[in-house]
């Protein structure tokens, strides 16, 4: 059978919608249209009960003791900023300093920065080469004014995984909270907030085949209960933490994703990582000057990041029409500005400029890969020479 192109390996920026997650949301859009606040007749009791059972497995799927504790919102940026701002604000006065990772995503790093201009201070903390954070290195930036720790679960743009339980345990000594972005880890890792001493987490759906436009945060309840001071005032949705009408469709499809990911985590794991290193062995065997940026050890099964000396990624993503490629992240593809992630590494700003993230996913195949590691390869020689 022919290669259907173009091919999609950009699967960090977003993921196509499952059919069975648009199945799952289909009766909600014009039947089951309710709103989940009208308490008053059965098309909003309906609407309840969806959001209800859906709240329910978002909560069991990262260990959540209360499905109370997750609060639904427009995706995660909108999470990192009520976890990082909410809390602040909501603790003004008591602790003002912030500590957030040098490669965090732009909607912590920028919602600490903000949170810098009204006062608070902040420690960025540096990442080693493979773009770990030192868990001593958390230990040694505490202070009895630290309010919050934020490190990501796994980088979009190198995949890392970080130390996670190791740095909640410095924290919940020092009674410091500990916030995560883990849009990336959610449905491709093991994530249990209980065991790793999480108190604040973000996610969203369409990092694992869900739909855009819907997120989440959990915010422990106890030991400690956490208050936040809302973003958004209105109706006093979600707790008094979060208004405006919930989106149904987009909540039960949130839910049916991580179902369909969780039913088929380790399996899609191994297929993924055996993809990634046929990827890696291809191109680090056919060609001279690349590097894999990142751990090799502690990485997403699907993610690596390729550096090739003497090109620019640009060029190679002109040259690559028909396969969808990233220099980075989504967010920061317009600025024209090198990683933030890649120079956090100690990266010069010609390595970061020409290194390419493959993001493979549920759709690519062996043969794909294949395909496009023999693309790059001719690709990479044609620029070098």
């Amino acid at each position: 059978m022919a290669l259907k192109l173009p091919i999609y390996l950009d699967h960090h920026a977003t993921t196509p919608v499952d059919p069975r997650v648009v199945d799952a949301m289909a009766p909600y859009w014009s039947d089951d249209f309710g709103n989940a606040s009208s308490a008053g007749h059965v098309f909003g009791w309906r609407a309840e009960e969806a959001v209800a059972i859906a709240r329910e497995r978002l909560a069991s799927a990262i260990g959540a003791s209360d499905p109370s504790e997750i609060v639904f919102t427009s995706g995660t940026t909108e999470s990192d900023n009520l976890a990082l701002i909410g809390l602040a604000r909501a603790q003004r006065g008591r602790r003002d300093h912030l500590i957030a990772s040098a490669i965090e995503h732009p909607a912590v790093l920028d919602a600490c920065r903000f949170l810098a201009g009204e006062g608070f201070s902040l420690t960025i903390l540096p990442v080693d080469g493979d773009g770990l954070v030192d868990p001593a290195a958390v230990e040694a930036a505490l202070t009895d004014r630290t309010l919050v720790v934020s490190v990501m679960a796994a980088n979009s743009e190198i995949g890392t995984l970080q130390p996670i339980e190791e740095i909640c345990r410095i924290c919940r000594e020092r009674d410091v909270l500990f916030h995560t972005d883990a849009a990336q880890a959610v449905g491709k890792i093991p994530v249990d907030v209980q065991r790793w001493g999480v108190d604040l987490l973000s996610m969203c759906a369409h990092k694992l085949y869900g739909p855009k436009g819907i997120g989440a945060l959990y915010i422990r309840k106890r030991r400690p209960r956490i208050a936040l001071q809302p973003l958004l005032h209105g109706g006093g949705h979600e707790g008094g933490v979060r208004s405006g009408t919930l989106p149904v469709p987009l909540i039960v499809g949130f839910a049916r994703a991580v179902e369909l990911c969780l039913a088929d985590l380790d399996a899609e794991a191994a297929r993924l990582t055996a993809l990634r290193e046929a990827l890696w062995e291809r191109l680090s065997g056919a060609l001279e000057g690349v590097a894999c940026n990142g751990s090799r050890a502690r990485r997403l099964p699907g993610n690596l990041n390729v550096s090739f000396a003497g090109v620019n990624a640009e060029q190679l993503l002109v040259a690559l029409s028909d396969v969808a490629l990233s220099t980075g992240s989504a967010c920061a593809s317009g600025s024209g500005e090198p990683s933030h992630v890649l120079q956090a590494l100690g990266l010069s700003e010609a390595v970061a400029r020409s290194s390419l993230r493959f993001g493979i996913g549920r759709s690519n195949d062996a043969e794909e890969i294949e395909w496009v590691a023999g693309r790059l390869v001719e690709a990479v020689v044609a620029l070098r020479g």
